[in-house]
């Protein structure tokens, strides 16, 4: 949700206010339902209280502004340049956008979460946020595609299916783990196509206390937040038809128009359709996608409602390899596929958000939004499983999927003053429900090969679980509820920034086995986050800031064997310290963060005891550059490194734990050629470091490399702007194994020839 900015003038106060906000109190780790219920009243309760102890202070400079204001309309009526230059004073609203740097392919803020949305260079965090142009400028289909740009993130598929999956700071975000317009757990839990997205916020680091504990409790190093589009001052009617070489050919349509008498009322449609083969040999491809969103404008009331559906299918998809020998297998060629012809995966999401803001008093606003899912997924998956050179074997899985997923949040956000520090506070609570049935059935195994794959006939079951007869059986249950709250005083007219923050998270889920039916897991905890974050802007385009912060997950169970075999431990806390610095000239920025996450560790110990005494520690160093650093050249680079660690973890003491480069580097640039108005060339060259494999170092895949090149034309035709684009990835066709991440082999996509034309209507 937006938010009023934190560096906009505050009124003057009279008397400093006691703090709204009492010392925040650890709960017990076995708080019950019943309890958590009364904190999330209770802040609620505070949080509509907080500006009655402003307003005694605010009402009347407020008054005394508003009779400036109109006196001055009233000395100027016939004049619309005053009335203009008053409206854009006024701090965005939730559907206003972050200006973008040169380019129009990075923002300059985004959604931070609790703290609504800000400016970057005003955050104590690292964030970088890419507009719907990047995605189309570099023609990109999925949210992965997206984060290829990013020099701190790196993507694979699931475990087993082609789930898409993001590493951020070194550790795996779960594509269920993503949050749309703010809201978990109702994203589209495999992947989502990027047609209907506007911007996509990519934040580095512990977000506990921005967004809560995440409902897979993969949102360690990083979080992911998708923007939906909505309908823009300007009317828009656009057509994109685009293909790939290797046969895909799809249709966007996206209109967006605004009505009334002040374009109070929005309304944006999107529509894409794409089928074919992909650049992996046999792959086939069909996506569709439909996007409605609506939205209200008032003077001090804003509405908007979305509605998203999406059908995706894959057949014949290139799976993830498994290692069970001592030696990692050599690299098919890079379009070969390795899967089973009867091989398939089909998922559908539908999606919908209502979101209201009210401004009830100068500088205070409410918020309350909530959103639903349903999901239904079917898949028959196949993944090698390579011994050595002469065994690999593979075996068949069929898993039907269905999940219901509900998220809500509701809070208040505003502004005041206690004599020279301002104050903006924020307070709310936050609900995620999500309710899985699932189940599955297996073949036995059949001898197969990464290079010259025979392809089987298709194997029958001979495993299965209960519920394959459409009606698959409840085996899990979640449910994540906290209360949250901060403060950010600023200090020398906002020159120094200083966040505090907390936030109470509840955990509670269960799960069911599918065989049985019976329980197999039942959690209850809970615990409390703070945060910390400072920044101290010594110039108006310079930032330096610092953050303690932690992301949160339930705590992992014993297994069966383990001497304490199914106890459940307690919620897993992994601390941040970051430091880092901005630069934001309006027409390119900069960032560079140094950081420290320790995540614990589970095992079994010596004694047979299952505990989290060890921890995994990532320190690293980002830095990268985005927007236009001179007129038509445009960046979009940066390097990172990581030195991570498994500390105190037993046998693994010291090695590097899996899937974690230690060096990552991406080179993007773009070129406006001046002698041909209206042409940008592109290039972007790729680099990641080598990958462990397993935990005790012994298997590790090589670095690799990869070269895109692209180029865009602006043009007219027929008196229509129309924009052609081209783009190839991987240049040279190279063979690699891409990442480890999950104990598993992802390979690389092979070269991929991309085109399309977009045409305004």
């Amino acid at each position: 949700m937006s938010a009023p900015r934190l560096s906009v003038p505050r009124p003057a106060a009279a008397d400093a206010p006691k703090s709204p906000f009492p010392p925040a109190a650890s709960v017990s780790r076995h708080a019950t339902r019943h309890a958590s219920r009364h904190a999330i009243l209770a802040a609620i309760a505070v949080a509509f209280a907080l500006p009655a102890a402003a307003f005694a202070q605010t009402s009347g400079n407020a008054d005394a502004g508003n009779t400036g204001n109109d006196a001055a309309t009233a000395g100027k009526s016939n004049a619309t340049l005053p009335t203009v230059k008053v409206q854009a004073a006024k701090d965005a609203l939730p559907g206003d956008l972050a200006p973008t740097y040169g380019g129009g392919q990075v923002a300059r803020g985004g959604n931070f979460g609790a703290l609504g949305q800000q400016k970057n260079i005003d955050m104590p965090f690292s964030m970088t946020t890419y507009t719907a142009k990047a995605i189309q400028d570099k023609q990109a289909r999925t949210i992965a595609d997206v984060l290829s740009n990013d020099p701190a993130v790196r993507t694979a598929y699931g475990y087993g299916n082609f789930q898409e999956v993001y590493v951020i700071r070194g550790f795996q975000l779960d594509s269920d783990d993503v949050s749309l317009n703010g809201l978990y757990g109702i994203t589209p839990r495999q992947m989502v196509e990027t047609p209907a997205i506007e911007r996509v916020d990519v934040f580095k680091g512990a977000s506990a206390f921005l967004n809560g504990a995440s409902p897979n409790g993969s949102s360690i190093g990083g979080s992911v937040n998708l923007q939906l589009k909505r309908a823009d001052d300007k009317p828009l009617t656009e057509v994109t038809l685009d293909g790939s070489a290797s046969g895909e050919f799809g249709t966007h349509v996206d209109v967006g128009r605004r009505f009334g008498d002040q374009d109070q009322f929005g309304i944006r449609v999107n529509q894409a359709n794409r089928d074919g083969e992909t650049s992996i040999d046999g792959e086939h491809r069909r996506n569709n996608q439909t996007a409605v969103a609506l939205d209200y404008r008032g003077e001090k009331l804003r509405l908007e409602a979305d509605f998203l559906y999406q059908r995706q299918h894959v057949s014949d998809g290139r799976p993830v390899a498994y290692v069970s020998g001592d030696s990692i297998p050599a690299v098919p060629s890079a379009s070969y596929n390795y899967g089973q012809t009867w091989s398939a995966s089909q998922t559908e999401d539908t999606v919908g958000i209502l979101r209201a803001e009210y401004d009830f008093l100068p500088g205070w606003t409410a918020y309350v939004a909530g959103g639903a899912r349903h999901s239904t997924e079917s898949g028959q998956y196949s993944s090698p499983y390579y011994t050595d050179p002469t065994l690999t074997t593979a075996s068949r899985m069929y898993v039907p999927r269905k999940e219901d997923a509900t998220s809500a949040e509701v809070g208040v956000r505003g502004h005041f003053n206690t004599g020279p520090v301002s104050h903006f506070v924020t307070a709310g609570a936050s609900i995620v429900s999500v309710h899985t049935e699932s189940a599955w059935n297996m073949s036995g195994s059949f001898n197969t090969d990464l290079y010259d794959t025979p392809q089987v006939a298709f194997p029958p079951s001979k495993y299965y679980s209960q519920g394959l007869d459409g009606n698959p059986p409840l085996t899990s249950t979640s449910l994540m509820r906290s209360v949250a709250a901060s403060d950010t005083l600023g200090f020398f007219h906002d020159r120094v920034l200083f966040t505090v923050g907390v936030r109470h998270q509840e955990i509670v889920s269960n799960a069911y086995s599918s065989s049985t039916l019976l329980q197999t897991e039942a959690y209850n905890d809970s615990i409390t986050t703070p945060l910390f974050g400072i920044v101290f802007k010594p110039t108006e385009h310079i930032a330096i800031y610092a953050n303690r912060s932690e992301s949160l997950a339930a705590g992992s169970q014993a297994p069966a064997t383990a001497m304490n075999a199914n106890a459940l431990l307690a919620p897993e806390r992994t601390k941040q310290y970051e430091v880092g610095a901005k630069y934001d000239s309006g027409k390119f920025g900069a960032q560079l963060a140094l950081y420290q996450l320790e995540k614990p560790q589970t095992y079994t110990n010596s004694s047979g005891y299952f505990v989290a005494d060890g921890n995994e520690r990532h320190r690293g160093v980002e830095a990268s550059v985005f927007g236009e650093v001179y007129k038509g050249v445009r960046l979009m680079a940066g390097a990172t490194y990581i030195n991570a660690v498994q500390l105190d973890t037993g046998t693994n003491d010291g090695n590097r734990p899996i899937g974690v480069p230690s060096f990552m580097f991406n080179l993007g640039a773009e070129y406006d050629l001046p002698w041909v108005q209206g042409l940008t060339f592109s290039a972007r060259y790729t680099h990641t470091g080598p990958q462990y494999l397993n935990a005790t170092n012994t298997l590790s895949i090589k670095a690799w490399d990869t070269v895109d090149l692209g180029a865009r034309y602006k043009t007219s035709v027929f008196g229509r702007p129309t924009t052609f684009r081209a783009d190839v990835y991987n240049l040279t066709n190279k063979a690699y194994w891409s990442s480890t991440t999950g104990g598993y082999l992802t390979m690389g996509a092979p070269r991929t020839v991309l085109f399309s034309m977009t045409t305004d209507f």
